[in-house]
């Protein structure tokens, strides 16, 4: 029978006891490396016991809640990067709309398109309105009117149309080489004196024309109310030809139209007066 003072010594060096196949009692350490006859009654080897020791509940416990945080650390992160692809710009959301709507509309709009389209049959008429705002006939029509113009006032308003059609024609080159929009699909190429420039859509230049020479005569032109209508609406079938005959997309003309607008400000700004026209040429002689 065991002394108290071996139970008690047991119970403080941290052992556990144990009978052994004599009936005796032995000591049991608590450490990582049990005696040798105590693995192999228990059927295992030194190497699974250890084994069993490094899985101990502390150690689960430990490494599920680090496994855990690492879990819940990424599920915080996924949600804000799939937020961030699946919601795009409301900017972009809103031009993707429009331009979809634009091209809908402007292939809805193109009945003129070509010879079978629903209006097919006013073609020749819209290429006549198309040649009128061409920028080749309005030079050709500036040029010889300030050639023939005998007042000084008509040659200083017909040299500055002169100069606001040149600087037209640089402007809309400029900004079509830079965007460089195609023509609709169902647009046929078969315009009257046709440019490099010329294949993009993006503004028209029509439009362009259409609106700063329709700004410009009615400003220095002495005309009827009639003629001043004439005018005006002869601008806005220039410009809707454009989409009619599908050169054009809906939003280039709008554009062009703006543009336009704007340039004879531009024209203005930059005026030239037979005398400053004078002081300039005798600089330079």
């Amino acid at each position: 029978m065991p002394s108290p003072k071996a139970k008690s010594s047991g119970g403080r060096s941290g052992s556990v006891s144990g009978i052994s196949n004599n009936g005796r009692y032995e000591f049991m350490s608590l450490s990582r490396n049990p005696p040798p006859h105590l693995l192999q009654r228990q059927g295992s080897d030194p190497t699974s016991a250890r084994l069993r020791a490094s899985e101990s509940p502390i150690r689960r416990r430990g490494s599920g809640s680090s496994n855990a945080s690492t879990s819940s650390t990424g599920n915080q992160q996924m949600p804000e990067e799939d937020c961030m692809r699946l919601n795009p710009s409301f900017v972009g959301i809103a031009f993707s709309s429009l331009l979809a709507i634009d091209l809908w509309l402007s292939k809805r709009l193109g009945v003129c398109a070509c010879e079978d389209s629903s209006w097919g049959s006013f073609r020749p008429l819209m290429k006549l309105i198309e040649i009128s705002g061409h920028g080749i006939p309005w030079l050709v029509g500036a040029a010889y009117c300030l050639y023939k113009s005998d007042s000084a006032a008509g040659q200083e308003v017909m040299l500055n149309l002169l100069m606001a059609l040149l600087l037209d024609l640089v402007l809309v080159g400029v900004v079509k080489a830079a965007v460089r929009r195609r023509r609709p699909a169902h647009n046929r190429m078969d315009m009257f004196a046709t440019f490099s420039v010329d294949r993009y859509s993006f503004p028209s230049g029509h439009a362009t024309r259409a609106a700063m020479c329709a700004r410009f005569l009615l400003a220095h032109l002495v005309l009827a109310a009639p003629l001043r209508v004439l005018i005006l609406l002869w601008a806005g079938v220039v410009g809707l030809s454009r989409v009619l005959l599908g050169r054009h997309n809906v939003t280039d003309v709008a554009f062009g139209f703006c543009m336009g607008y704007c340039q004879y400000n531009l024209v203005e700004m930059l005026w030239l007066s037979p005398a400053a026209l004078q002081s300039m040429l005798g600089q330079q002689g």
